[in-house]
């Protein structure tokens, strides 16, 4: 049965509130932050933090906070493709790493995203940010190196043949983005920090590029790559213009008869640390610092959009990180003044150790998430898959989710564990397994950027006890060390960590080092 045959009608929705009929099901709104660390929300790390964050705090108050909730892993990419399908990117063609300038499409054209499905049940779908998974941009390889340059060669001005390159390239529509995945709008710029250095709207640029970014724009942990950019491009402008547009979609669709989903994957606090003149210095600490404040406060605006639209008493917000803070960013320089991006984890960005994909994770629902409460059970990003088909009493097909459950038993107040075991990556392909409090990382290191490591085959810690994995067991638990490892070769032998048929990986995944 294929993805697009086996998804079920929709049914009525679960009420929002005991005892009341709901018109429709409710709408879902998924904010998700991007190089946001477990200690940088307030109250996920009140005895190490200093950065005030008072809009996500306020969700949290308003909703469940999740203190064991993962990305699949410490990368941008990889982990939106887990989040959006609930399964998990290793079991695609990204064994490490991330999508590159102007790479290929990562989703594939008839994979069953959480629009996709929320679309065939009557929703009106939008995705409003940093994609970071793809498009079939019309670049001809042949002339990619006129398209991207490192920076480091100053202004060299565009070539006419350059400009003329792009103005056929931009001109056409690019294949492969969110508006083939589920999505009606897309609105963004891709990824913040490459080109193009433009608004792209659905399909196409917002304008032509002309230019190549000015090099004064590329230092100081702003733009990574100097390419085709829009005359006067601001980087400050672009958090605003995202949460402008977010904050348009909710009211235009509030009005409507159809529920919506707006998948908001805000660019910040991630390089380019352009802060707008309203936030610079608020924070006392650094850049990276008030640009956390100013990503709070468009986390605030969209929240308040949805009370003004009278849209928040069913509206289910979701707010999580795609992967640890940045070490780059200023970590060493912010715990200097006493705040630690990892709050009382190990690592940063890009790690195995928990640094790298423990995120903040709320979820608020009024009516049936009670407020102020918090949930200790392991989740991952990829359960929203399974979540939303259980909210709205819909079968997944055997080839969708494939890690993916359903977080509605947590959200009702369970204690449960809901998964056997769940599995993370660094950036360069390091596996880790978990279960339970026991975690085993299959190889030396962090995997990441972190140095400092023992150069030993495995890694095993006890997190109940030792949540900072400063005491590798592994020698002294081998039989654990064992059970563990089998267990990975059956979550990878399986193509997935859910009941049901068992599915095909889409290249051969090799977890061992």
């Amino acid at each position: 049965m294929t993805r697009l045959l086996a998804v079920l009608l929709l049914p009525a929705a679960l009420a929002p509130t005991p005892g009341q009929e709901a018109a429709r099901p409710p709408n879902v709104v998924v904010i998700l932050a991007d190089d946001l660390g477990y200690g940088d929300v307030a109250c996920f790390n009140p005895a190490r933090g200093k950065i005030p964050t008072p809009h996500v705090d306020r969700l949290a108050r308003e909703g469940m906070k999740f203190t064991d909730a993962h990305s699949s892993s410490g990368v941008c990419s990889p982990s939106r493709y887990t989040l959006l399908t609930g399964r998990y990117h290793w079991r695609t063609r990204l064994q490490s790493g991330i999508v590159g300038p102007y790479g290929k499409p990562l989703i594939a054209p008839d994979r069953l995203t959480i629009a996709g499905l929320l679309k065939k049940r009557g929703y009106a779908t939008a995705c409003v940010g940093k994609w970071h998974l793809g498009w079939d941009w019309p670049v001809p390889q042949a002339q990619a190196q006129h398209f991207h340059r490192k920076p480091g060669g100053g202004d060299v001005p565009a070539t006419e043949e350059q400009k003329a390159l792009w103005r056929e390239a931009f001109s056409s529509p690019a294949g492969g983005g969110p508006t083939t995945r589920g999505f009606d709008e897309y609105f963004g710029t891709d990824v913040p920090n490459w080109p193009p250095y433009c608004f792209i709207e659905s399909d196409r640029t917002a304008g032509i590029p002309s230019e190549f970014l000015p090099a004064k724009l590329l230092a100081n942990n702003r733009a990574s790559l100097q390419g085709p950019a829009l005359p006067g491009w601001s980087l400050e402008a672009i958090l605003p213009a995202l949460t402008d547009r977010a904050c348009d979609f909710i009211r235009r669709r509030t009005k409507a008869d159809a529920p919506f989903f707006l998948y908001l994957p805000l660019t910040s606090p991630h390089t380019p640390l352009a802060v707008n003149e309203a936030w610079k210095g608020k924070s006392g600490l650094n850049e990276y610092a008030d640009l956390v404040m100013e990503t709070d406060a468009a986390v605030g605006r969209v929240l308040a959009e949805l009370v003004a639209a009278g849209a928040a008493e069913n509206t289910l917000v979701v707010f999580t990180s795609d992967n640890g803070c940045a070490p780059y960013a200023g970590a060493k320089a912010l715990e200097a003044k006493g705040h630690f991006p990892s709050g009382p984890l190990r690592g940063y960005k890009s790690d195995a150790w928990e640094g790298g994909h423990r995120i903040p994770f709320i979820v608020r629902w009024p009516g049936l998430v009670k407020p102020a409460s918090t949930c200790g059970e392991t989740v991952l990003q990829a359960d929203l898959m399974a979540t939303l088909a259980e909210i709205l009493k819909v079968g997944l097909p055997p080839s969708a989710g494939e890690d993916s459950v359903s977080l509605l038993p947590l959200l009702k107040g369970g204690d449960r564990p809901i998964h056997e075991a769940v599995v993370h990556q660094s950036s360069n392909g390091l596996f880790a397994i978990r279960k339970g409090p026991w975690k085993l990382v299959l190889g030396p290191g962090s995997g990441g950027w972190s140095p400092g490591a023992e150069k030993v085959p495995r890694q095993l810690y006890g997190l109940a006890e030792d949540l900072a994995e400063s005491k590798n067991l592994a020698a002294e638990k081998t039989e654990l060390v064992a059970e563990l490892e089998a267990l990975m070769e059956r979550v990878v032998a399986r193509g997935r960590t859910t009941p049901g048929a068992d599915q095909s990986n889409d290249v051969p995944v090799k977890w061992r080092r």
